[in-house]
């Protein structure tokens, strides 16, 4: 490589070729020097980081142990708050529920009454037979349908509220029964009864024994008893008043066949 060049010159280029090797040389070891601090960094970036992760993991189960009690009854009392919530708004639609089919039940007892009233009314009487047979079809039809509607509302009773109302319900109904035979000491009799239903202070006797019974039992069926009482006072009015009316007649056309 250096065969012609002289000695000065040899020396020179070789000075200069080891320059430039050391120069490469100091190079490449900067480089490599460069890249074993960059890698020792992001190791060592890395181990801060997990470090810190870890850290932060045992900080979050110490926090986690220190408070899961705490935790867990907030989040028990809040499905129970939310479920408690639920419970009241069906609770009240069950009862609007029952007091919906309760006045159902009422209008049917209602629309019972007024059918047979009109039945057994004296105006039913007056009119020709043909008519009279034509409107008795047609009540009788509305009779049909109404029964028909079924409105059952179950009431829940201890032993001695069941016991309670039997004995009611057969009080009443031997009344009902004498009726026929008695109208007026019937009607006194049912007047008592249902004094023993109101709160406010009747015009007439209150039966002390039916009182009694009627407390026994559950509230629905004492509303149920008083409705019952009413509508058979109702009736036996209604009743005398039409035998009133066909007493009256009968006195009427008598005197009408006497004058001829």
């Amino acid at each position: 490589m250096f065969g012609n060049v002289p000695w000065r010159r040899r020396s020179s280029l070789r000075n200069n070729h080891d320059q430039q090797e050391y120069a490469q040389s100091w190079t490449r070891t900067a480089h490599k020097r460069s890249r074993t601090e960059n890698l020792n960094k992001a190791k060592r970036a890395v181990i801060i980081n997990n470090i810190a992760m870890a850290q932060a993991k045992i900080h979050a189960k110490m926090n986690e142990a220190a408070c899961s009690k705490f935790s867990r009854t907030l989040s028990m009392a809040d499905r129970s708050g939310r479920l408690l919530e639920s419970l009241d708004q069906l609770e009240m639609r069950v009862e609007a529920l029952r007091e919906a089919a309760s006045d159902m039940e009422q209008e049917r007892e209602s629309i019972l009454e007024m059918i047979q009233s009109l039945q057994n009314s004296q105006e039913m009487r007056n009119i020709c037979p043909g008519e009279r047979e034509e409107l008795s079809l047609t009540a009788n039809r509305l009779m049909g349908r109404t029964l028909s509607v079924e409105i059952s509302i179950g009431t829940i009773r201890n032993p001695q509220q069941e016991e309670a109302l039997q004995k009611a319900t057969s009080m009443i109904d031997e009344i009902v029964k004498k009726l026929l035979s008695d109208m007026e000491s019937g009607r006194q009799q049912l007047l008592a009864l249902h004094a023993a239903c109101v709160t406010e202070a009747p015009p007439v006797p209150i039966d002390q024994k039916f009182q009694a019974i009627v407390i026994g039992c559950a509230l629905e069926d004492q509303k149920k008893i008083k409705r019952r009482l009413e509508t058979l006072v109702r009736n036996t009015e209604n009743a005398e008043k039409n035998i009133k009316i066909m007493d009256h007649q009968k006195l009427e056309d008598a005197k009408a066949n006497g004058g001829h």
